[in-house]
């Protein structure tokens, strides 16, 4: 039997939630210590989180990121907020899908069926988390976490994916075009200083870390990250 954490602080609505994916074979176990979503999450294990993202005390995006340094298991987020930007601030805090409401439970349903066929079922892939590695550090882009000699740092998806470019090319130098075209579809509506302010942030991030001087600017081409593979075997000599 299948496990989803449910996340809604709307009694009523959680309970007529709960019972229907009850009836259709799920084990559901309801939050309703808001203060303590993580621990809960991490001492049930499910297998698929449903979250609202109004909640008491810190909202649903912040739960989100707190459950992608633990796991990549499917998160849908339901919603009375419509707009587009909720649905894109859901999905670029780690969430898999956004379910606006009012919903019909049958569209639940499918969608939490889907997500986990993609997880655990006929979909999914080989069960091995997807992690990039240079030197002592890791970065693991499902869950926008960077790692580096013992430290973790969170980060948001699109520092995530500039921190995967340089990774990628640790080294060598990234050019600022290509880091809009990989962060951004259309660049062309970006403004060349938001490429700035995500540098500064990975920076941050990266000083946490205590490794502040591996991400060099190339004054005029772009930026570089430090190869600490190459590093380590040119000490090593």
């Amino acid at each position: 039997m299948q496990s989803i954490l449910l996340v809604e602080d709307d009694a009523k609505l959680a309970g007529l939630l709960e019972a229907y994916l009850v009836r259709n074979g799920f084990q559901v176990q309801t939050v309703t210590d808001f203060r303590h979503v993580l621990e809960e999450f991490v001492e049930f294990g499910p297998d698929l989180v449903l979250m609202d993202v109004n909640l008491p005390q810190f909202d649903g995006y912040y739960w989100c990121r707190q459950i992608r340094t633990h796991s990549i298991c499917p998160i849908l987020f339901i919603s009375a907020r419509d707009s587009g930007m909720d649905q894109v601030m859901a999905l670029e805090h780690g969430a898999d899908d956004y379910i606006t409401k009012p919903f019909q439970y049958e569209v639940v349903l499918a969608k939490v069926r889907s997500q986990l066929r993609r997880a655990y079922g006929m979909y999914a892939a080989v069960q091995q988390e997807l992690k990039l590695k240079n030197g002592a550090m890791l970065l693991y882009p499902e869950r926008y976490v960077l790692e580096y000699d013992g430290r973790s740092a969170e980060l948001t998806q699109k520092e995530s994916v500039l921190v995967e470019a340089l990774m990628g090319k640790a080294g060598r130098v990234v050019g600022r075009d290509r880091l809009l075209e990989l962060m951004w579809e259309d660049q062309h509506f970006i403004d060349d200083n938001t490429l700035n302010v995500y540098i500064t942030r990975v920076r941050r991030k990266l000083k946490d870390l205590g490794a502040e001087e591996m991400l060099e600017t190339v004054r005029g081409a772009g930026y570089r990250l430090l190869d600490l593979e190459l590093s380590s075997q040119e000490g090593r000599e």
